[in-house]
């Protein structure tokens, strides 16, 4: 376990005079007999004050009166910080600070994000022999998904983007379980109705991903107030919360900012953590904001926020291991992580990056700070880790992906009825109808319609 920071790691929000308890204000924000005469004895904008009474206006209850006009300049203002622990060269930066990991959970972590980083190199080729439709890889970030999943507790409910892939290593999805989903075969929990990449588990707690960019976002604030009041129904089970993963793009859509607003208006036990990894497929994120990134906009929210190196995976664990403690504590509240990286892969197969940036660039960030690389230093430097075992490790996982691989291919797709259900409790007629299309257009044009590699083929139409 590593030791966890200060609540001064986080920037905080000032706190308003009112609170929401299960569902009700317990203190108005009205204006009280003789409130105006209250004097102020400090205030957070160093502005001249020439009327020592309080703003009572219920949009902006904590504001003193000045005299002075003055524009919030954001260029005055410093940027956020970045926690780290570790430096590029895998040491601890704080010299006095004591992290204590676990050997053998340092190698799982390790292990993990080699498997993602090999797994991601194979399928990424196999879509470009057609072998499949579509991929994603998660190059140069595993260390953002490894690094909080391990501070989540496993009942925590996970709303990933498509970045997350270490995030179900994590919990116990198996090579298996990924290649089925990948190739839409028969073993696949959704049937082969979803593209490649978009993995959920019921069992491990995680919403399945969807394609529509942010979607997910204002569906986990709606998760986490049900998991709020949940608790209060039942206080002695165990308190749970929400992770939201987007990267820096998706909080550009709409869906974004209602998500943050009702998380932090009905204090919803919510993470959100934000890979900026610099990249909203095209756009550099110097073209998407002007602001200090996507932390600052939690501020606003009126939220706990902080910024961390998404390249660290001690201070990602670290950070939401405190964001975790800070969302549950007094029933709830959201907290935002905003995990800086560098999208070192391309967008996904469907993209070349290389018409946008330089491919020296890439090489660059690669070959001088990369997740998977800093921390296999700090185990060197611990005497957990070599070389010997590096080539050992890196040549089995590779043989265990391309075995999930070869029988995950091999499988057949679902049934031809497969597509018909699950949208009803039972078929409708209208659903009957087109079944009895189906087959009859396949028994008419069957060196059309080849069907072999379908579960039961043409009978897989039967009830």
């Amino acid at each position: 376990m590593i030791r966890a920071g200060s609540h001064r790691a986080f920037l905080r929000p000032p706190i308003l005079p009112h609170r929401w308890f299960a569902g009700k204000r317990w203190e108005s924000i009205s204006q009280r007999p003789g409130s105006d005469r209250q004097v102020i004895h400090r205030t957070c904008f160093k502005y001249r004050l020439t009327d020592l009474r309080r703003l009572r206006f219920p949009g902006a209850v904590n504001s003193p009166f000045t005299n002075v006009l003055a524009f919030v300049r954001p260029n005055e203002k410093d940027a956020m910080p970045t926690f780290r622990v570790l430096d590029q060269e895998g040491m601890v930066m704080q010299k006095d600070k004591e992290v204590v990991v676990a050997q053998d959970e340092a190698i799982r972590w390790y292990k993990d994000m080699l498997t993602v980083s090999i797994m991601d190199i194979i399928m990424f080729d196999a879509q470009r022999q057609g072998r499949l439709s579509f991929y994603m890889v998660s190059a140069g970030e595993e260390g953002i998904a490894l690094g909080s999943a391990s501070a989540l507790d496993p009942t925590d409910v996970i709303f990933a983007q498509y970045r997350e892939t270490g995030i179900y290593k994590y919990r116990g999805f198996t090579l298996d379980d990924f290649m089925s989903q990948l190739f839409s075969n028969r073993n696949d929990p959704g049937r082969g109705r979803n593209m490649p990449v978009h993995y959920g588990s019921k069992q491990l707690n995680m919403h399945t991903i969807s394609s529509p960019l942010a979607t997910q976002i204002p569906q986990a604030a709606g998760a986490a107030y049900a998991l709020k009041l949940q608790h209060l129904q039942n206080p002695q089970s165990p308190p749970r919360c929400v992770a939201c993963y987007f990267g820096e793009g998706a909080a550009s859509e709409g869906d974004f900012h209602a998500a943050l607003n009702i998380a932090a208006t009905r204090s919803c036990p919510i993470l959100f953590i934000c890979r900026n990894n610099g990249f909203a497929i095209s756009t550099p994120s110097l073209e998407q904001y002007k602001g200090d990134g996507i932390a600052s906009r939690g501020v606003g929210y009126g939220i706990d926020t902080i910024r961390v190196d998404g390249n660290d995976i001690l201070a990602v664990r670290e950070a939401t291991q405190r964001a975790r403690k800070l969302c549950l504590e007094d029933g709830g509240r959201p907290v935002l992580v905003e995990a800086m990286s560098y999208r070192v892969s391309h967008h996904s197969t469907s993209d070349d990056s290389f018409a946008y940036r330089a491919k020296v660039e890439v090489e660059d960030w690669k070959r001088r700070d990369n997740p998977i690389t800093r921390f296999r230093k700090f185990m060197e430097s611990k005497g957990w880790w070599n070389e010997q075992q590096e080539r050992e490790t890196r040549s089995v996982l590779r043989k265990e992906v391309l075995a999930a691989f070869n029988r995950a291919e091999a499988e057949k797709k679902p049934p031809l009825r497969a597509m018909f259900e699950d949208v009803y409790s039972d078929l409708t007629d209208e659903s009957q109808d087109q079944i009895k299309q189906l087959g009859d257009i396949i028994d008419r044009y069957p060196e059309e319609y080849d069907v072999e590699e379908f579960e039961d083929g043409r009978k897989g139409l039967d009830p």
